[in-house]
């Protein structure tokens, strides 16, 4: 496993995919905590990072499938898949491997953004007026969101030989498990099942986990649909032996 994720690591850091996403990311977070007056921390007048919070699901969904399209895709269309299928490792090698890579990737793009929470404790009046444990387990929902739209994106990656129906796919079904199914539950004729559409909703957990408080049900939520699409793929890749 570790092997295909320095390989992965190494592959996705000599590319400019990642550093893009990255650098988009960060910049179009920064622009509207910063300096889009509607929405400007400065404007706003509070000391929170509800923006951020907010935002940062929305740019990963764009971005994240943009990193991982091409994890299968690319080699399945290169032939190079064959080869690698052929060394002795196991497909869950393959799958984490790629999953932890695209997930360091993540990690790399949400670390900067300390830097405004930072700035935030600081300029409020008091200095530390700003709720941290919100804050913290928001982060913790945020990284949780990310590394799904990472396992989301690896299905998908596998699913295609076109890294563009990839990253629709992704892209789509990220949509639909992040908002899709929240909005559907506001419709009248799926009153009696609104809040079951709600509670397996991404959003329904991610904003439960933005309260100040890690509740472990929400933590076992995301990983148990991580743990969904990870399979799904191992399903995918083992169907070669059907």
């Amino acid at each position: 496993m570790w092997a295909i994720f320095r390989k992965e690591t190494t592959t996705l850091l000599n590319s400019l995919v990642a550093y893009l996403a990255i650098i988009v990311f960060l910049t179009f977070i920064g622009v509207f905590l910063w300096v889009i007056p509607s929405t400007s921390i400065e404007s706003y007048g509070y000391a929170d990072l509800d923006t951020l919070f907010y935002l940062a699901p929305l740019a990963f969904m764009l971005l994240i499938p943009a990193i991982t399209m091409r994890l299968f895709a690319e080699e399945k269309k290169d032939g190079t898949i064959e080869l690698l299928l052929t060394k002795p490792i196991s497909d869950w090698d393959i799958i984490l491997g790629k999953f932890f890579a695209s997930g360091a990737i993540v990690v790399v793009a949400v670390i900067p953004t300390l830097i405004y929470y930072g700035s935030v404790y600081y300029l409020g009046k008091p200095v530390g007026n700003i709720d941290s444990a919100a804050v913290f387990s928001s982060y913790v929902g945020l990284l949780l969101m990310g590394l799904v739209f990472v396992s989301i994106g690896l299905f998908a990656s596998v699913m295609s030989l076109n890294q563009v129906v990839s990253f629709i796919l992704a892209l789509s079904i990220s949509y639909v498990w992040y908002k899709g199914l929240n909005d559907l539950s506001a419709v009248s004729s799926w009153t009696s099942q609104a809040f079951l559409l709600q509670y397996i909703s991404l959003d329904y957990h991610y904003i439960a986990l933005s309260k100040g408080v890690v509740d472990f049900r929400n933590v076992f939520y995301f990983l148990t649909v991580i743990g969904l699409m990870l399979g799904l793929t191992k399903l995918k890749l083992g169907s070669r032996h059907w």
